[in-house]
């Protein structure tokens, strides 16, 4: 599917990704997250073929994907406020992927124009936020291609079309399985449908792995302060407070019913951190030179 080797990246001399590898080889729903300003955007225009690497080499479904037609044809990106033409209408924009686009699903982009709601005949310069997200996220499971990479797919939609973007999203997944690759702050909402999580960080791949190992790593550990250290002993602690003689950690280890039972028998409250929370507090010890 695709394949980083080695890929760097600079802005005016300034490395934005550095060495990066990342192999993909099969269909896959991933979630890319990362602090804004960490590469995510860059990485995403990479694999599209927006940008060329500085070095490495990158490749998609066996194709480079920069200046390659055969690439584009097996690709769609759906950049967070995608430019369309601003004399296009809903229809036109459809039209327009439709013809660069060879696994296109008409049925299915009518079917999603129903479900956001989406007037054919209005022009994209004048939809709203959330109006043009839907209308991203329509060409991009539309489009079926075999590489599709949705950036921030739910910026400005309300819950309960969130809701049906997720639906749709894993509809279309299990019609037709593809490498579908969603870069989101969401990461709490998304992730039930995740099967695997890249996350960068100044530029490298920091992670890596499937979503059912990551969600279920992060601890919280509460109690009296020396209760709380016997129990963690040499755990790495990601994140930690204390008031008075009460202290409370996060550990990076995952979550199990041997955990709770521990907390159960020395009196401390055990809980697992939110997903969010984990990925915050990790970078934040990388930023610190702890990981």
């Amino acid at each position: 599917m695709i394949s980083l080797k080695q890929v760097s990246f600079s802005y005016e001399d300034v490395p934005v990704i550095k060495e990066l590898s990342y192999v993909e080889q099969n269909p896959v729903i991933t979630g890319l997250w990362g602090r804004n300003g960490v590469g995510k955007t860059t990485l995403m225009k990479l694999i599209a073929g927006h940008q060329i690497p500085s070095q490495g080499n990158i490749e998609v479904m066996g194709h480079r994907p920069y200046n390659n037609q055969e690439a584009q044809r097996h690709l769609c990106y759906m950049q967070e406020d995608h430019p369309f033409s601003d004399i296009w209408t809903i229809r036109d924009a459809l039209r327009f992927y439709q013809y660069f686009k060879p696994n296109w699903n008409q049925e299915l982009a009518e079917e999603l124009l129903e479900t956001f709601k989406l007037p054919q005949h209005k022009k994209a310069k004048k939809l709203s936020t959330g109006m043009k997200t839907a209308l991203q996220v329509v060409i991009g499971l539309a489009s079926q291609a075999d590489v599709t990479i949705l950036d921030e797919p739910t910026n400005g939609l309300d819950a309960g079309m969130r809701k049906k973007f997720y639906e749709r999203l894993l509809d279309s997944y299990d019609a037709f399985p593809r490498l579908i690759l969603v870069s989101t702050h969401q990461i709490e909402e998304l992730q039930p449908l995740l099967e695997s999580i890249v996350v960068v960080h100044d530029g490298k791949l920091l992670l890596h792995e499937p979503m059912e190992e990551v969600r279920e790593r992060g601890i919280w550990i509460t109690g009296e302060h020396d209760r709380v250290n016997q129990l963690i002993g040499n755990q790495k602690i990601l994140d930690e407070s204390t008031i008075g003689s009460v202290k409370k950690v996060m550990i990076d280890v995952p979550f199990s019913d041997e955990w709770r039972e521990l907390g159960r028998s020395s009196g401390i409250s055990v809980e697992k951190a939110h997903l969010q929370d984990y990925l915050l507090q990790m970078t934040d010890n990388v930023q610190e030179g702890v990981r």
